[in-house]
């Protein structure tokens, strides 16, 4: 047997969460948490947020449609106003919920009855201002993003419009066959393309000018780590320093492609530092915004 007194031990007492009441300021009850894991976590990326925004780094967020579902749109749209991030990038579902709660006021159908009888995916308005939005040629993101404004919708709710009114880089990466848009005739595929050809150029513009920036992905398992994967070793071939990046996810699960090759792979090769945070959503994504505020304090 050995004595405590001369162990190494991983939670000590100044770890331990403080006190705080229904009015401690945002900044003292960030400090009142427990300096333990997930907490770590986020102190580490508001951290990385804000330096990087105080040296001129870019901060890129990409997301799921979950995202926007989750009632999300006002938070990122107060983020790129207040140059929290400086751009989008989001995939086919992130803009069609995008396009109906700005223009529409609701999104997010009962698909399960939709299947029953045929009518999942099949509205009219939303492919006609997805088509439209192509028909502007100017890009996914851009495209929807003034088909938003042009039509009356609510900014104040639209990431996509938020981003083309304040000079944000904002882009969308179809998976063709996956989206509500993608089967009816007001969407021609090859504008379809076309435009997404336009946004992974933008998008690769982004990632080329990452270095000491931050890239955080937002319930995009599958498509958004795909497509930087493939704009980050694009971007390297050419020549740009992307170095010393802050790579983070965030996701109600541990996801394989998010961890690697958002998080991990850029960061092993290129270095930086890594962040994990599994939680939902609504209530992560908010936290972060704690953390961001009490950072600036």
């Amino acid at each position: 047997m050995k004595s405590l007194s001369g162990r190494v031990s991983k939670v000590t007492s100044n770890l331990l969460a403080g006190e705080w009441q229904a009015d401690t300021p945002v900044n003292e009850f960030v400090r009142s948490l427990p300096d333990i894991l997930a907490v770590r976590e986020m102190r580490k990326l508001a951290r990385a947020l804000v330096e990087a925004k105080e040296t001129g780094g870019a901060r890129l967020l990409m997301y799921g449609g979950h995202v926007i579902k989750c009632g999300l749109g006002p938070l990122i749209v107060r983020w790129l106003k207040d140059g929290v991030f400086t751009a989008l990038a989001t995939n086919g579902a992130g803009s069609i919920h995008d396009l109906e709660m700005s223009l529409y006021g609701a999104t997010s159908e009962d698909v399960q009855a939709g299947i029953k009888d045929g009518s999942f995916g099949m509205w009219e308005e939303t492919a006609i201002h997805y088509g439209n939005a192509l028909d502007r040629r100017q890009g996914i993101g851009r495209g929807i993003g003034l088909e938003i404004i042009d039509n009356g919708g609510n900014t104040r709710i639209s990431p996509m419009a938020a981003a083309v009114e304040n000079g944000c880089t904002v882009t969308v990466h179809p998976s063709l066959g996956s989206d509500i848009v993608h089967p009816v005739h007001h969407v021609d595929w090859s504008a379809l393309g076309r435009e997404a050809e336009k946004d992974f150029v933008s998008f690769a513009e982004v990632v080329g000018s990452l270095a000491n920036g931050v890239v955080l992905n937002a319930g995009s398992a599958v498509v958004m780590p795909e497509v930087f994967l493939k704009a980050l070793s694009s971007v390297r071939n050419l020549g740009f320093p992307v170095e010393n990046i802050t790579t983070a996810d965030f996701d109600m699960i541990k996801q394989y492609r998010s961890t690697f090759n958002v998080v991990r792979r850029p960061v092993n090769a290129l270095g930086g530092r890594t962040v994990e945070v599994t939680g939902h959503h609504e209530l992560m994504l908010p936290l972060l915004d704690v953390f961001i505020r009490a950072e600036e304090k």
